[in-house]
């Protein structure tokens, strides 16, 4: 009889040990899984019989004889993340305004984020288009966001959060000469008086030859296809309906200098090899530049002009003809982002803390519009039935 009690006692006690052993495992796996559901569950009728399932771990079993039940289930989810830093692209005018918001996006959440890439926004494009990785994409231009950019790699919607201006900046060495110091006189007067014949003057003497005038390549940044439409619009309102007057002149008398982009023709402003840059108002302010402001009609900085005025204007290149549109700052998800539903909580972070991006020098869009020709994920739609998001039309 005590032999009999003893082996029950041991069985008891081998099942305990067993189940004991079944949960330290089975919180281990929770705690080194990034995604799991852990099940333990302990039987003994005549026989103890041990399951532990892990999704996405391991399955272990173990038999002992017994007389005893025990039963015991521990469950636990946790969000799966595929590990790896959080990558996006921007154009590099705007690079330093999403990597202050990446930061934090990081220390609010813990999300580990990399370093922003950066260029035209059309350039960023064809990168992401050809394969390079990316999470999402923080464009100048909603037309950099779309099938025709960004191939079978696009999500066809994106949000606008902001928007920008074109502005004619320069710097202390611009104003080494009396050629340089006449156009920003006549500019002012121009700005002062808003008179049609003011501002002819100025644009006749801009584009005269006397000066350089940095312009990025149309096809890699739309900051350079923009003051083509600009001088266009310029031309339009100013030299009695003539789009052409000022643009032709310029590319006449050879006085614009390219390059890859807006940001990259800073340093040759700085230095004197240029004497003036058509650039985005917040890049120009971040630089320390000083600039000239351009008439609202012109500038493409208001979006309620958009359809009224800037459409009428468009430019051609080798990518095709574009039409005159409002700057209009926007972020959007490739299909072949691989930390997608980390790079959707940055799209919410971003929509409501758009109000921040005022200190950039931006204009916050509140509320942010959604351009969509493809609905976009439910978190995203989310947004709109909380009207932080508006329905804006579909991409250009």
């Amino acid at each position: 009889m005590k032999m009999r009690r003893n082996g029950v006692s041991t069985a008891v006690m081998t099942s305990a040990i067993i189940v004991v052993v079944v949960i330290l495992i089975s919180a281990y796996a929770v705690y080194s899984t990034h995604a799991s559901t852990v099940t333990s569950t302990t039987t003994a009728v005549g026989t103890t019989t041990l399951t532990t399932t892990s999704v996405g771990t391991s399955t272990l079993t173990s038999t002992s004889m017994g007389t005893t039940t025990a039963t015991s289930t521990l469950t636990s989810t946790v969000v799966k993340t595929s590990g790896a830093p959080l990558i996006s692209y921007s154009a590099d005018a705007y690079a330093n305004v999403v990597t202050s918001l990446l930061n934090s996006f990081s220390s609010s959440t813990g999300v580990q984020v990399a370093p922003v890439k950066s260029g035209g926004s059309t350039a960023d494009a064809s990168a992401i288009a050809a394969g390079a990785p990316d999470d999402f994409f923080v464009s100048a231009s909603l037309t950099a966001t779309d099938a025709k950019a960004l191939g079978n790699l696009s999500a066809n919607w994106a949000v606008g959060f902001a928007t920008d201006q074109l502005v004619l900046a320069y710097s202390n060495s611009t104003t080494q000469t009396a050629a340089t110091n006449n156009i920003i006189s006549l500019a002012n007067t121009a700005i002062a008086s808003n008179a049609t014949s003011d501002w002819n003057n100025f644009y006749t003497a801009l584009v005269a030859g006397t000066v350089k005038i940095g312009i990025s390549a149309p096809t890699q940044d739309p900051a350079g296809l923009r003051a083509w439409l600009v001088l266009q619009l310029a031309g339009a309102l100013y030299s009695g309906g003539n789009q052409q007057a000022y643009a032709s002149t310029l590319v006449k008398d050879q006085g614009n200098v390219t390059g890859a982009s807006a940001a990259a023709l800073v340093a040759p402003l700085q230095a004197g090899n240029i004497q003036f840059l058509f650039i985005y108002k917040s890049a120009a302010s971040t630089d320390g530049l000083k600039y000239i402001s351009l008439n609202s009609h012109v500038n493409l900085g208001t979006p309620s002009l958009a359809t009224s005025y800037y459409a009428k204007t468009s430019y051609t290149d080798s990518a095709g003809t574009t039409k005159g549109a409002a700057i209009v700052l926007c972020i959007t998800i490739p299909l072949s982002a691989v930390n997608t539903a980390e790079a959707i909580q940055f799209v919410q972070y971003l929509v409501q803390n758009a109000k921040s991006l005022s200190t950039f020098g931006l204009v916050p869009l509140t509320p942010t519009l959604l351009y969509e020709n493809t609905a976009p994920p439910a978190a995203i739609q989310q947004l709109v039935t909380q009207g932080l998001i508006v329905n804006n039309g579909a991409l250009p």
